[in-house]
């Protein structure tokens, strides 16, 4: 079976930009272990200046130029046209879209399989920028759009299938994201107290919401230190960010390690004691999956897709994201108490290990896309 994977896919795929990227890479390496499936992987890159071709682990890379300043103008305008021109040539048995790119191949005839990894208009709306509301409402009708379009969609938590039930018509299936398999192989070599958070720092990850709950907690007298990786998107928000741990004379404990690698963030979990993500939208987060397969606990937001990941008070801690005051609380039960951690980073290991080994998600989606196939 060919099979065109239209996705965000990054350059360097030890350094992905995003949940979307980390998820194309991890599943299309596994996916492309199947000697019956041949993976051509369709992308548009703001870095390119003209189509390149390339081969990564079994599957081929089609890169194409990113066509325009704003997103939307590049999913319906030139991008839109340059993805289908590259997938007529293809020629594929299947296509499968995630994100944005289920809005290029909306219509086509060709067999169609659309993962959900988040929604757009949720994800404007939090985002704190000018005319939010309205971008939001131009969103949500996009999307909702495109889901009745799709004959085949992939639900990546609880939380995505009960949002898009009653305007998809298509069949949905609930398989989660996968992760790396070196995530399932970390060495645990904790350092205690230390924090660790991996997101991007803008108002939807709530960076200053984990900022203040650390504030509460060293006031309480405990030892800890926090480290946050994630590029910053919002300079005025970085610039929020930087000003309070000045203010609050937290500079000596919280380290800004900016985007990491994707090695790097697995060397960051096997020293911490605590994941910590405090987000106020999430479809299926990425960090928390992979804390989870290191068997460190969690603790992190009761809204959206977290509380189907993690099982509150067993293998982390659901708390409200706009309370820092529950936030530091919880931090600190889990720092103060090894046997705890230890206890709940084994239990989260295992439920990772069922649900988001990539070889487990490529199993599944590989079932899917013959029955997409069959019912085509």
């Amino acid at each position: 079976m060919k099979v065109a994977f239209v996705t965000s896919f990054p350059q360097d795929p030890g350094r992905p930009h995003g949940g979307v990227e980390a998820v194309s890479v991890n599943l299309i390496e596994a996916l492309a272990k199947f000697d019956d499936l041949e993976i051509n992987v369709i992308t548009t890159d703001r870095a390119c200046s003209s189509p390149t071709t390339c081969a990564w682990n079994g599957a081929t890379i089609h890169r194409l130029p990113w066509t325009s300043q704003k997103v939307l103008g590049h999913v319906l305008g030139d991008g839109r046209r340059s993805v289908r021109r590259c997938l007529e040539t293809i020629e594929p048995d299947l296509i499968h879209a995630h994100d944005i790119y289920g809005l290029m191949v909306k219509g086509l005839a060709t067999p169609r399989v659309f993962t959900i990894h988040g929604f757009i208009h949720a994800d404007t709306e939090v985002a704190g920028e000018r005319l939010a509301w309205l971008r939001s409402r131009i969103w949500r009708r996009l999307e909702t759009a495109g889901w009745a379009d799709q004959p085949h969609i992939v639900s990546i938590s609880p939380y995505v299938r009960g949002y898009i039930t009653g305007i998809a018509r298509g069949v949905i299936h609930d398989i989660d994201n996968p992760i790396a398999e070196a995530c399932f192989h970390i060495k645990r070599q904790e350092q205690k107290g230390t924090l660790f958070s991996a997101a991007l720092m803008c108002p939807r990850k709530n960076t200053l919401g984990l900022l203040k709950a650390f504030d509460r907690l060293i006031s309480a007298g405990v030892d800890a230190r926090l480290r946050l990786a994630g590029k910053a998107i919002d300079p005025d928000y970085e610039r929020q960010v930087i000003g309070f741990i000045q203010s609050h004379r937290l500079t000596d404990r919280i380290n800004l390690l900016g985007a990491i690698t994707a090695y790097q963030v697995r060397e960051e979990l096997a020293h911490a004691s605590v994941f910590a993500l405090v987000s106020l939208e999430e479809g299926a987060p990425m960090g928390v999956a992979e804390a989870m397969a290191a068997a460190v606990p969690v603790v992190t937001s009761n809204r959206c897709g977290m509380p189907y990941m993690v099982r509150n008070g067993e293998t982390g801690y659901l708390i409200d994201p706009d309370n820092p005051d529950e936030i530091a609380a919880r931090l600190e039960h889990l720092l103060r108490s090894d046997d705890l951690r230890a206890d709940m980073g084994q239990k989260a290991r295992l439920i990772a290990e069922d649900r988001f080994h990539p070889a487990r998600v490529a199993e599944k989606t590989r079932e899917v896309y013959y029955a997409a196939i069959r019912n085509h």
